[in-house]
């Protein structure tokens, strides 16, 4: 029985914040950032309001997850999270990371897309998106956010989301759009919904605030041709060309994950974990593993979530 105990402790540190002094003189710092949005501001997105059931029943299970590995923990749900917020939060674990820290994100919520018009070359010309509460989230920006974090440290993203293999790449033109996302009449019809944005929802959303989202790309012209110097490894819900599933308690990737994990019995590195996520999921929903910026083998390797 103490063995067990002993075994359970081990999974993962404790649920207060920490700077791990456990193992010689190694420390790090865990911060993370967990985003839910149930639904959207339909004041932005042409009267659409992108209601879902399990976002935000995501980002607490995620919190869950972090807080019992020893990080600090902020979620961000639905109205409180704009994009605005999202940006500040993760612009705060940069400043605030050292290297060797960890920064784990989860976002669940739509994918969207705008279209490319800073010269990146998208196969499709469009930029993908998290749709915050208040606007779309555009790719660049987030880029742009990878290079503000210091040399070395660790930082780990799962996108429940629609179109998120890259969280920056092609869906393909609009005949790889399944039939269910082509309008807002049908995909709300769908049960469980998928977490992507309709086609006429996308198309009017920018035409309407066409100057806003060039701007944005504008303002960060080069930031996906820069190499972050902090690592980042991204798990994403789904390829680029496929979507995500909506559930009544959890979408079916944080799903998938949370039993694979099992507690914290998993073991192994990142490319590992998402295989095993893969190997349960079905053929239309197959999780990506998408490494950012600098290589880090030892960080790829390591169990998912490990601090120190």
């Amino acid at each position: 029985m103490m063995g067990a105990d002993r075994s359970r402790r081990l999974r993962c540190r404790p649920t207060s914040r920490v700077r791990l002094r456990e193992i010689g003189d190694l420390m790090a710092n865990g911060l993370s950032l967990h985003i839910g949005l149930n639904r959207v501001d339909p004041a932005h997105y042409d009267g659409w309001d992108g209601a879902l059931n399990a976002c935000e029943f995501d980002a607490h299970d995620m919190q869950a997850i972090a807080e019992k590995c020893g990080f600090e923990t902020k979620v961000l749900l639905t109205e409180e999270a704009t994009a605005d917020a999202v940006k500040t939060a993760i612009r705060q674990a940069a400043e605030e990371l050292a290297p060797g820290d960890l920064f784990f994100l989860s976002y669940s919520g739509h994918g969207g897309q705008v279209p490319d018009h800073n010269g990146e070359g998208e196969e499709d010309r469009l930029d993908e998106t998290w749709v915050a509460f208040d606007r779309q989230l555009v790719d660049d920006e987030l880029y742009a956010l990878w290079g503000e974090f210091a040399p070395g440290v660790r930082i780990v993203v799962l996108s429940d989301s629609c179109h998120s293999g890259t969280a920056s790449r092609r869906i393909g033109d609009d005949s790889d759009v399944p039939n269910v996302v082509r309008s807002r009449e049908a995909a709300a019809a769908q049960s469980p919904r998928f977490r992507a944005m309709p086609q006429d929802v996308l198309a009017a959303t920018y035409r309407a605030h066409e100057e806003l989202y060039d701007g944005i790309q504008q303002q960060v012209p080069s930031a996906r041709q820069a190499q972050p110097a902090a690592t980042v490894l991204l798990i994403s819900g789904c390829r680029d060309d496929q979507l995500s599933l909506d559930g009544l308690t959890n979408g079916l990737f944080t799903e998938t994950m949370k039993a694979v994990w099992d507690d914290g019995a998993w073991s192994g590195g990142y490319a590992e974990f998402r295989e095993a996520i893969r190997a349960r999921m079905p053929d239309q929903q197959q999780p990506n593993y998408y490494p950012i910026g600098a290589e880090n083998r030892d960080f790829e390797q390591q169990k998912p979530f490990t601090i120190a």
